[in-house]
């Protein structure tokens, strides 16, 4: 059985709205302004890629005074003021003195130098205030974006500036799962598994795939064994010592290939989804004493942003509707779960630390609820 594909005016629809915010984020990652469309639109620049020249077009653009938009605990930390549990995004004025590339910089990173903020005070953050710092997390952006109420919004299309709509951008985790397809397939042998072909999906319009490392032939299996595994460059390829990545992923294909077949889901969702700089952002912040958990926070991000979806879907493509999911986390158990794929058994999945990466799986079992012992 598979995902029953959508109707073919659905799916134009869809491969539309993925194409904006693709491009949307992507022109965020570059610097360029991007619009939030809608009764009460928004022209975004990110703070962290705003240029010389760009930050200029931006304030040019606008009819009002720039602001700048937060995460929470980001927001609360440069207006030096307690996070409030209850806020999706902390908005203030930009003073003139902090409107410059450096400046912008430093307010969106915590670990970059950062500017003087005296002065700077909470303001009501406009409606879609949280599309626009969703539309930055999908860039793999630091969440501080500046926003301005646009002068023209026809003066913004003769820029060729792209407008989303803030829906699909908070809509989006739902859409890249439903959008996802079988762009290749080769057969791949491992040295653990030689019996091995690597599935490769991607959404329209996105430059992000997800690979699928198909072990044996799972899909005659009742329940085949399944791994799910968000990418790790430091743990995965170069072997660091900070995570159990590398031994969880290798361990993960030995034991599929042991078992005689199954799936190792290999997700681009790098640091639990805030991507490569951001995790190098926060191994900087747990350097100064942070664990995992409160540096993703500190940075702006969720504790953990992954969407499982995509990981379903997947499966589904495959012909796989129940597993045995080889893991230490009950939210994988969960997601999975909730997107139509019974998990019927877990098969846990721990491996012994290694001193440096002692408080790391300390932080997993208490605060994110692994299931280590």
């Amino acid at each position: 059985m598979t995902a029953a594909p959508p109707t073919t005016g659905h799916a134009e629809s869809l491969t539309r709205a993925l194409r904006r915010v693709h491009r949307a984020a992507s022109d965020l990652r570059r610097g360029v302004p991007v619009l939030l469309e809608g009764d009460a639109p928004l022209l975004l620049l990110a703070a962290e890629t705003a240029g010389a020249e760009s930050l200029q077009e931006f304030i040019s653009l606008g009819a009002t005074t720039p602001m700048i938009l937060f995460a929470p605990v980001r927001g609360a930390a440069v207006l030096r003021r307690p996070a409030d549990p209850d806020t999706e995004v902390v908005a203030a004025e930009l003073p003139p003195a902090l409107a410059h590339p450096e400046a912008l910089r430093g307010l969106a990173d915590p670990t970059a130098r950062q500017p003087v903020t005296a002065g700077m005070l909470p303001i009501p953050a406009p409606r879609f205030a949280p599309a626009a710092i969703a539309l930055a997390k999908l860039g793999r952006l630091l969440p501080a974006v500046l926003a301005v109420t646009p002068a023209s919004v026809e003066g913004l299309a003769e820029r060729a500036l792209i407008g989303v709509d803030p829906r699909d951008v908070l809509g989006y985790p739902a859409m890249e799962g439903a959008g996802l397809r079988i762009v290749a397939s080769a057969h791949v042998p491992l040295v653990d598994a030689k019996d091995s072909r690597v599935v490769a999906f991607r959404a329209e319009g996105s430059a992000i795939e997800h690979l699928a490392i198909v072990i044996g032939r799972p899909e005659t299996a009742k329940a085949p064994l399944v791994r799910i595994h968000s990418e790790c460059f430091t743990g995965d390829l170069l072997g660091s010592m900070r995570c159990d990545c590398g031994e969880q992923l290798r361990g993960a294909i030995h034991r599929i290939a042991e078992n005689g077949a199954g799936i190792v889901l290999y997700l681009a969702q790098e640091g639990r989804g805030i991507g490569l700089v951001n995790k190098l952002r926060a191994y900087t912040l747990q350097d100064k004493g942070l664990d995992t958990m409160d540096a993703n926070r500190v940075l702006g991000w969720g504790a953990d942003e992954r969407n499982f979806l995509v990981g379903a879907n997947m499966l589904l493509a495959l012909g796989i509707t129940k597993v045995r999911l080889l893991t230490n986390n009950p939210d994988k158990i969960a997601g999975l779960t909730a997107c139509g794929v019974e998990v019927i058994g877990r098969e846990a999945h721990a491996f012994a630390s290694n001193e440096v990466n002692d408080a790391y799986l300390a932080t997993k079992a208490v605060r994110f609820g692994h299931m280590l012992d």
